[in-house]
């Protein structure tokens, strides 16, 4: 049986050419599906498949370990880049009035595979017991400063 989690996603309204919009009602409310499906190994710390039927959805451009002023932080650590990077993930998605716990898909590139279990650490201690997003993980040569260990963009479907 499929590992299935699912928690409330609000409907849009659906507004035609003429401006005439139809009004969801508690019967039009669509869910979001976190889905292990039959046939594919479950997976450890992310979700194979996740369904996001309508609504709304933020993008959140790669971040690095920039603080608010733009400064490195954590040069040569792996932990303290993750971290500062999730910080700006939370801040851009609070921007938008979504959380951490709306991410429905998450991109990481890492430079140095062996600072995984690093990253991997910070990752599921921010993402808490919230369902996982599809996630991809791609070991990269380099990325926009050597200074730079990991970059991570994700996506989000706010629930509200």
């Amino acid at each position: 049986m499929p590992s299935q989690i699912s928690s409330a996603f609000p409907a849009v309204l659906s507004c035609g050419l003429m401006g005439a919009c139809a009004v969801p009602t508690a019967s039009t409310e669509a869910r979001v599906s976190f889905i292990d499906p039959l046939g594919l190994a479950r997976p450890a710390g992310y979700t194979q498949v996740v369904d996001v039927p309508a609504g709304r959805t933020i993008y959140v451009s790669g971040q690095v370990a920039r603080d608010t002023n733009g400064q490195l932080v954590g040069k040569g650590d792996m932990r303290a880049q993750a971290e500062q990077i999730f910080r700006n993930i939370q801040t851009a998605l609070e921007s938008r009035g979504a959380a951490l716990a709306d991410i429905v898909q998450l991109t990481a590139y890492i430079r140095d595979m062996s600072q995984l279990a690093a990253y991997r650490e910070v990752r599921e201690r921010v993402l808490g017991a919230n369902p996982r997003p599809a996630s991809s993980l791609a070991g990269v040569a380099s990325l926009a400063s050597e200074d730079f260990l990991l970059e991570v963009e994700v996506v989000a479907a706010p629930r509200h």
